[in-house]
Formats: C-alpha cells, structure tokens, sequence
C-alpha cells in the first residue's frame, strides 16, 4: 500500500459510529447580514505556458465558472526571454530582445495568448510583473539565464536590471499595450512586482529592489493611472523586507522623483502553513499558516500610511513546494483527498476573523494551485486537477463559489476559537465550523470539519439550526451538496479502479462522474416550526456540506414528500452535472433531467458506499 492510500483512508465504515455528542450550529437568516467578501478566487502557478495548452484552458473556463466574480489568476515567468515551451517551474513569453545595434525588440504574441485564454475564460490577470529578460539582465557571463534544474533558483532571470530606464520602458510598453488589446485592464487586471524577492528569486540587494518598484511604479502609472500595483509578494510573512518596504513607500526617498514615498495599492506577502509526517500519518499545520498572515497582517498596520491598503496574500498554501509531488514529500499525500479542500475553507474564515480583529483589509488569499501537464494521475502535485479530473480542493471552492449575498451570524459549539488554533493549531479536538448567506430567498449553509491529523476517526453528528426569514411561511425546501471521500471525490473512485495510470474509457467515465461535489440525498420538503427548521446529519472528517434552503411552493410540496428521504436533504447537482448548476436559481434542468441527475448520483454514492463497506471487511484501507 502506498503511503497516498494509507494516511488518506480515514475510514467511512466508522462514519456509523458518530460521536455520541451533536455540535450544534446556529444559524439566524432574520437580521441584516454584511456583503461576503469573496476572498478566495485567486489562483496561479509557476507554468505560465501550461496556460494555453488545452488542459490549461479547460481549468481556466471552470475556475471562471464556479464564482460569481471573475478569479484572478497569477503566474510567473511573464517577461522570461525563450521559446515558450512549457516546461516544470520554468516559462517564457519572448518579450523583449535587442537587436544588434542594442534597440529594444517588443514582441507580446506569447503573452496575447496567455492573457487571451485567461480573459476568455471569464478570469482576469494578477499580472506579476517578473523576471528579467536575457537582453536587460545584469547577470555576469558565466552565469546561465535558465535555472540549471527545476527545484534550484540560480538562473540569471532573477538578476536586477543593467538599465533601469529601459525596465521602465518595458514596463510602459507593456501596459499600453494591454491597455489597447484588452478591455478595462486599468480598473479589473491587478499587477505586482516580482516574486519572493528575499530569497533566491532576487539576486539583488534590498535596495535594488526598492529602486525596481519605484521605476515600475512610475511607468505602470504613466500608462494606468488607476492600474493597482501591489508588492513586495515577500516568501515570509515576518521577512525584514516587508517592513523595509512598506517604509520605503511610506517615507523613503523615491529612486525616479526624488521626492518622499512611493504609491503602493495592495501589499502583498506568501504564507505556507507546513505539513509533516508525524507516527505514520500527514500532519497539517493551520496554526502556523494563521500565525504567518497575524505576522504580516501587524506588520502592514504597523505603517500607518497602509494600515487601510487592501492585503492579497499572493501565495497562501498548506505547504511550500507545488511541484513536489508525493514521491519526493511524502507529507504532500494530503492534496488528492477532501482535506486540502477542508483546509482551504476553513483557513478562508478563519483569516477574515484576523482581518475583523486587527483592523486590516484583506482582498485576496491565492491559492498557488493549478495543473501539472503529462504527469501521472494523482501523483500528489499541488494541483486543482490531474489530466482533466477535478481533485477534491477544486471541489470545495465550487461549494464556496456558490455562496453570495449577505453573511450572516454563526455559532457553532463545535468551534474552536481563533486563538485557541493560533495557540494550537487544530490537534485535539477538530474544528467544526460554518458560513452562511442569505442571498435572494435562498439561505446557505456551508459546514465543514476539519482537523490537521489525517487520522481515521468517527464522523461528527451535526445538528444545524435555522431561524428563517417569514417569507419562508411553514415549509422549506432543503437541498444538500457533499464533498468527502464518498461524494465529489475520484481520487478514491480511481484508488478502488487500481489506482490505473492508463484508465479505460469505462474507468474514465466513472472518474468524471465521481468528480464533482454530489447531493447526499434528493431535495425535500420541511416544516419551519416556529420560524426555524432543524437539519441533522453526520458530517466525516474533512468532510464539507453546503445547505440551501428555499420557500416551499405548493408545486414544490406536491413534487416531495417530507417522508421520502432520510434525515437531511440533498443537493440540485449530480456528479456530471455542470459546476453552474451549483448557483441556485442559474441553468436549473428541466425535471425529468433533474429526477434522471439525481438517482443517478445516488446509484453511483451507493455502489461507492458498498464497495468502501467491502474494503472495510477485507481490512483494506484507501
């Protein structure tokens, strides 16, 4: 048994013998809610060229398809000189060359193309303005422009310029550039300098580094007035840099004007919270990845000027290396199962409690996650989806995509508390927590269990409580979308297959169907007593449901029955269903397709469950 399929079995035949103790989540849909910030749709990846090929415009079109706002999407390499082969943690676009009398050569045909598939997929660009080009390098000779592997930072793209000026006319050429191609680019493209550049990515000094962002400030801002330029994109949340810079913009003497400060938009810093292997099974770390961004969120408040500067934690991820699959860290066997997905969710609210306390304003947490091309299945990079099948973390975003309207007030007795996991971590008891909207007549609830041990244990019983709005009157229609390793997850489908890396047409489908969040049972009807309804069910470890709850009509109650399914409701999406249809109200299907859609996914959750029962006998463990 591969370590993969041992620290990820946590064991649905224990999901029967739930704790004997319910959390309880309250929910109140009564009073006014505030606007969800949408924090999480961000994304990027080190393959820039991996963005044109066919796989990579695939994932585009659903990562720009599964949230009501358009995700920015950042890469690296975006100024790298080459061919624009695609190639592991390495890219190029060609943009600029000399010719022989040392003239610049502009030339954007790669880069249309990466922003053209971006754009037309319904995303819109975090442009990281990096790295040097060959002509403008300032790395000596003996020094190779490319990297020497892909996992060593010593190619001469990561030196300073040898003429700021010409930088600076780069930067300018390219922004009038986007400006004419592209519609909007001043108001929607967000654009950053550089990455990382307190370690190996900058071979520069400090200084340099500040006197780079004060001539790409001045020239993005010639041409984009109202463009917002974010940096320093620093490794460390606690890195010197951070403060150095955020001073120098501040304060500092600026390298183009000579006059005090420079204009900053966002600030930007990375976050990784570490994972391990701890007595045989993957250990997370969520809080060592809160402690990072309380670091660097103190550090911007600290400055005054930026204290209100929107914060876009440009890299915020449960570990460090995305291109190092499971055979090189064994500790990486978390990212094909449900608890990357829960991970994500949970770091999501919990950073904006840190936001709320320290007074900051947080924009974006980017997950540095996308696609590996003509790599094994599951082979344990940090990926959304490996050739074409979505991993279980895509699947949680689709859930968090589909929240909207207003957040409203939870309380979960299954909780820990923000400073118990900042002091903790989460190593005892686990993190059972929710989120809830209100948007139109449609209340959400979006529930999770999380825990940093990827242990076997017993499921949680959830017993979540609703005070709904009177428009409800007293019947409710309850919908229930799951993600655990029985629903929208075909890393354990493909385990159960052999764990093929050549799957039959037959075995493909199979993945297909089994890649998409799934209902736990049909939609039915309740009675709203007293204004509240209350929804019990179990929910596993790394386990995430999404509740929605709608007026019941009279047609509505003449389609179901309350006494037709079990103890919850279910979901309006079955496991080959389009990710829109996860938007309530949006591209319903007619209702013989959704009667078809339905005991469709239910056939396949039950065929999945006997055969995880089967394996469970046999003592066999995904």
């Amino acid at each position: 048994m591969t370590l993969a399929a041992g620290v990820l079995g946590i064991g649905h035949a224990a999901d029967a013998l739930a704790q004997t103790a319910a959390v309880t989540i309250a929910v109140d849909a009564t009073g006014e809610g505030a606007p969800l910030e949408r924090v999480w749709p961000f994304y990027g990846y080190d393959e820039v060229n991996y963005t044109t090929t066919a796989p990579g415009r695939d994932l585009l079109r659903t990562l720009g398809s599964i949230d009501p706002v358009a995700p920015h999407i950042r890469t690296h390499f975006l100024l790298n000189t080459g061919d624009g082969t695609p190639s592991l943690k390495w890219g190029s676009t060609n943009v600029y060359t000399e010719d022989a009398s040392g003239n610049p050569i502009y030339s954007w045909t790669l880069t249309d193309g990466i922003m053209d598939a971006i754009t037309g997929a319904g995303a819109l660009p975090l442009v990281e303005i990096g790295f040097m080009p060959q002509a403008l390098s300032s790395a000596p000779a003996s020094v190779a422009y490319q990297n020497s592997d892909a996992y060593n930072l010593d190619g001469g793209c990561f030196y300073p310029p040898k003429d700021y000026d010409r930088w600076a006319a780069l930067i300018a050429e390219w922004a009038s550039h986007a400006k004419d191609r592209y519609s909007d680019v001043e108001n929607s493209w967000l654009w950053e300098l550089w990455n990382e550049p307190d370690i190996g990515y900058w071979t520069g000094t400090r200084a340099e580094y500040l006197m780079l962002y004060d001539y790409t400030e001045a020239a993005l801002h010639q041409v984009l007035p109202n463009a917002s330029l974010a940096g320093p994109a620093v490794a460390g949340a606690g890195s010197a840099l951070l403060a150095q810079f955020l001073k120098h913009c501040a304060t500092g003497t600026n390298a183009v004007t000579g006059a005090a400060g420079t204009r900053l938009d966002m600030v930007t810093f990375h976050a990784k919270g570490g994972t391990s292997i701890v007595d045989g099974h993957v250990e997370m770390n969520m809080g060592n990845q809160l402690r990072l961004h309380r670091t660097g969120f103190t550090t911007v408040a600290a400055v005054p000027a930026f204290k209100q500067t929107p914060i876009v934690i440009s890299e915020a991820d449960p570990d460090g290396c995305a291109a190092c699959p499971v055979s090189m860290l064994p500790a990486n066997a978390y990212r094909n199962s449900p608890a990357y997905g829960a991970y994500e969710v949970t770091m999501m609210k919990r950073t904006l409690e840190l936001e709320a306390r320290l007074g900051v304003k947080v924009r974006g947490l980017l997950t540095w996650a996308f696609l590996f091309n003509d790599r094994p299945y599951f082979a344990g990079y940090r990926t959304l989806a490996t050739n074409g099948i979505h991993l279980p973390v895509l699947n949680a975003f689709k859930l968090l995509g589909s929240l909207g309207g207003d957040r409203l007030a939870v309380t979960s007795d299954g909780a820990l508390t923000l400073d118990d996991i900042l002091a903790n971590s989460v190593r005892q008891q686990p993190d059972v927590d929710a989120m809830a909207t209100r948007n139109g007549q449609n209340v959400q609830i979006l529930v999770w269990n999380y825990h940093d041990d990827l242990v076997p244990v017993q499921a949680a019983l959830v017993r979540v409580t609703v005070q709904l709005p009177a428009s409800f009157g007293s019947g409710a229609t309850v919908t229930h979308t799951r993600v655990d390793e029985s629903h929208g997850d075909a890393y354990t489908v493909w385990v159960s297959q052999g764990s093929p890396q050549t799957p039959t047409a037959a075995q493909l489908s199979a993945l297909r169907q089994a890649m998409q969040p799934a209902p736990l049972e049909p939609a039915r009807q309740v009675d709203v007593t007293n204004g509240t309804v209350s929804l019990d069910f179990t929910l596993p470890r790394f386990g995430i449901s999404l509740l929605t709850l709608s007026p019941a009509s009279r047609e509505d109650a003449d389609a179901a029955s309350p006494d037709a399914a079990g103890s919850v409701g279910a979901t309006q999406i079955g496991g080959g269903c389009s990710c829109r249809v996860l938007r309530q109200g949006k591209h319903a299907p007619p209702t013989a397709t959704w009667i078809f859609v339905v005991g469709s996914a239910l056939a396949w959750v039950a065929r999945g469950r006997r055969r995880v029962q089967r394996r469970a006998k046999s003592g066999h463990r995904n």
